[in-house]
């Protein structure tokens, strides 16, 4: 069976989308070739900039022959319907069977399908694969009307086998398919041809390209830890410009560069970013000061002389870019030693939220809830306070102002540089946090007051104004907002009452709802109108009485429109009442992803988040992993079972009767001895449970829980709880009414499943 190798040359395609158009292009053409009858051993795709090359192995010579059947009308049709289905078919009605089916007499057609040449498929797949291409953007150049990422110059497509290798016969624009491609752009230009994918891979490696995208990163990685390594040095990790710099060199050659001695004193987070984004060069340090002295650089070439023209004009392009950053730096520094008045004033005129008002308002949202909140995690309210009204500081400064990403963390040196203390400094950097699932939580007590004043005022604000999520929407980030404060209770062990806070917060951010606004704008014309009727009726030179009734009528209206808005405004407050327990249940809906992930079934959590306090996230979860891990054990897991059938029986009975049975059950009606020791259990079990959920520990109360096991089978086992004597019935419901409210003291096990 032969093999394909394709290769799409074209100019320099952007490293971003690199990766992705390898794997589409596999996936087009593999899908393509086997919907068309071309099944194949194995197949991989491999980017540069300039060519994505996909090599498929033990691919079919030609498709196989198949028969199709086909059901065509009733045999006794018209005459007119079956010429229809025969011309439709290509068959003649000699060639037709007729069959009996429940319906009668049916006609059906049997209709061979001969196989195809591999060429002639691999030709058709390839071109609507390259015209039907999905980059994320495209353009069209020249006369023609084919879109791709950047002019495409060249196509290679090969089939070879023993016998050699055959050009597949495709045009798309003028642009015929070829067993040649070509080498580096610099180093060697020239065209030559291929015979196979080893032959193609060898010749191009001789001619200064790496197609492999894994090579060349690990090339360069493996270069530039050797060249900083013996020069004292290290690289400074980060894989993501690995395969970016990966994507923007077909023969990486890595150079290590000098910083100038000016910008050495520079946060070495800013020599980082800018040398990133702006330069693609990574960091190297200095592994006993901690400082970026050097940078590495990743040429496309070679060079006679071993880079150095193409070093010393990075350095001169880098110098420009850190004296940007350096007066950036400097600058800064004198407002941040100021006392930062100037930022946080600029920020009164930055639009948070149409409907939330400024940022200035969300910092002093925030500054009030880390007041509040700034007990409840061991921090001082004062400094918790002053932390959240500097936190966002920083988003004034010039520097984040460039460089977006170092907001927070330049807050931090800022504060440090004003000569706050350092959980103060620490809170602008981390209140973030955490962003992502794998990013740490805060852990000083300042940061994490701030942190949660961060989030809760952007939940409760947004929920205020009813902009929540709605299915994969999230345009306010509000998911990961949720996900934020679950981490910082649960992995800060922290006890917080959320419903109280929530609602506070939610208190605040009503007051920016247009209905305030509305009320006093007609408050102050109502004003308007009264002082303008008190002057009339003093004035005793002339009749005004028409003017004084058109003033009446509009005190009267306007009086009527502010009711209506006090009424709309009572109507939306008892909204926001019931939105802090929605929240509530937002939270807990993140909740239950969150413990999934960590093994805890979400009906557990169900039975949990139905108890009381289910707004003390830690304690809630902490009641869930005592109920996982009892349902864990024999007795747990069969205990549900017994629990499940006296709760049953009990409301079965409930309902038929129409009284309730939770008067007390009296064991001096207990006839048996499973019924007695049933009846000991519980009261053994209740001494202990009760005490274990006064001190909320959750492992002994379930454990003396699941130790109901046995004495429930027995009692099942040897009593009839429905018994003819009304008196023993009546004590035997309400002995399971008795067990049924020991279980539901510990968690609600109507929730669990099974």
């Amino acid at each position: 069976m032969p093999d394909l190798l394709i290769e799409l040359f074209s100019e320099e395609i952007p490293a971003r989308m690199q990766v992705r158009a390898a794997e589409d292009f596999k996936k087009l053409m593999t899908d393509g070739l086997v919907e068309a009858g071309l099944t194949y051993a194995s197949a991989a795709a491999f980017s540069t900039p300039r060519r994505l090359t996909l090599t498929v192995e033990g691919v079919l010579a030609e498709s196989p022959t198949t028969e199709e059947e086909r059901k065509g009308p009733r045999a006794d049709a018209p005459e007119k319907a079956i010429e229809g289905f025969l011309r439709g078919a290509g068959l003649t009605r000699d060639a037709l069977e007729e069959r009996e089916t429940p319906k009668g007499p049916v006609l059906f057609a049997k209709i061979a399908k001969p196989g195809r040449p591999a060429a002639e498929i691999i030709a058709e797949v390839l071109e609507k694969t390259i015209r039907n291409f999905p980059w994320p953007k495209s353009m069209r150049w020249g006369e023609g009307s084919l879109r791709w990422v950047r002019p495409l110059h060249s196509i290679l497509c090969i089939l070879s086998d023993e016998a050699g290798a055959q050009v597949v016969p495709l045009t798309v624009d003028q642009i015929s398919a070829s067993d040649k491609t070509q080498g580096h752009r610099f180093m060697a230009p020239g065209a030559f041809a291929v015979t196979g994918f080893d032959d193609y891979a060898a010749k191009l490696k001789r001619a200064y390209v790496m197609l492999d995208p894994t090579e060349r990163a690990e090339t360069i990685w493996h270069d530039a830890t050797n060249q900083a390594f013996a020069n004292g040095f290290e690289v400074v990790d980060d894989k993501g410009l690995l395969a970016e710099v990966a994507g923007l060199v077909e023969w990486p050659v890595v150079l290590l560069g000098r910083i100038g001695d000016d910008f050495l004193d520079l946060p070495p987070e800013v020599l980082q970013t800018s040398m990133k984004e702006h330069q693609k060069f990574f960091s190297v340090r200095n592994p006993k000061t901690g400082r970026i002295e050097r940078f590495v650089t990743v040429a496309n070439r070679e060079t006679a002389d071993n880079g150095a023209t193409i070093l010393a004009g990075n350095e001169k392009v880098l110098s420009a870019r850190l004296a940007d950053a350096k007066f950036f730096w400097e600058n800064d520094l004198r407002v941040a030693k100021a006392g930062m008045g100037d930022w946080l004033k600029a920020l009164e005129n930055v639009t948070f939220h149409n409907k939330l008002g400024t940022q200035a308002e969300l910092i002093d949202r925030m500054a009030t809830l880390a007041r509040e909140i700034a007990p409840m995690v061991g921090a001082d309210p004062d400094e918790a306070e002053e932390a959240a009204r500097l936190a966002k500081a920083d988003l004034s400064s010039e520097m984040v102002y460039e460089f977006p990403e170092l907001q927070g963390l330049m807050g931090r040196y800022y504060l440090q540089a004003a000569g706050k203390s350092d959980a103060i400094a620490a809170a602008a950097e981390e209140h973030y946090a955490p962003l992502g699932p794998s990013d740490d939580v805060p852990t000083a007590p300042v940061s994490v007051a701030v942190a949660l004043a961060e989030k809760i005022d952007k939940l409760t604000g947004f929920w205020a104004i009813d902009e929540k999520p709605t299915g994969s929407k999230d345009p306010f980030a509000l998911r990961r907002a949720a996900l934020g404060v679950i981490r910082l209770v649960l992995e800060d062990e922290l006890t917080i009452a959320l419903i109280p806070v929530f609602g506070a917060g939610i208190e605040r951010n009503k007051v920016q709802s247009p209905l305030v606004k509305l009320i006093e704008e007609e408050e102050f014309t109502s004003t308007g109108i009264v002082t303008a009727l008190q002057k009339l009726s003093r004035d005793q030179t002339s009749n005004r009485q028409a003017e004084i009734d058109e003033l009446a009528d509009q005190l009267k209206a306007s009086e009527s429109k502010t009711q209506q808005l006090l009424d709309e405004l009572n109507q939306l407050n008892e909204k926001l009442v019931g939105d802090r327990y929605a929240l509530i249940g937002f939270l807990h809906d993140r909740l239950k992803v969150y413990l999934r992930d960590q093994g805890i079934r979400h009906d557990i959590i169900d039975a949990c988040i139905s108890m009381p306090g289910n707004d003390d996230l830690a304690l809630l979860v902490k009641r869930a992993r005592a109920l996982s891990d009892t349902l864990g054990t024999e007795d747990g897991e069969n205990l549900i079972q017994g629990f499940k059938r006296a709760n049953n029986i009990l409301t079965q009975a409930q309902e038929a009767d129409g009284v309730e049975y939770s008067y007390g059950a009296d064991i001096k009606y207990a006839e048996t001895e499973e019924e007695r020791a049933l009846f000991k259990a519980l009261d053994a079990a209740e001494a202990q449970i009760t005490p274990a959920m006064k001190q909320e520990d959750f492992t002994t109360a379930m454990t003396a829980m699941a130790g109901l096991r046995g004495p429930i089978d027995a009692f099942f086992e040897a009593v009839q709880v429905n018994t003819e004597n009304k008196t023993v019935r009546r004590n035997r419901l309400n002995l399971l009414n008795r067990i049924s409210e020991i279980c539901l003291s510990v968690a609600d096990l109507t929730k669990i499943d099974g």
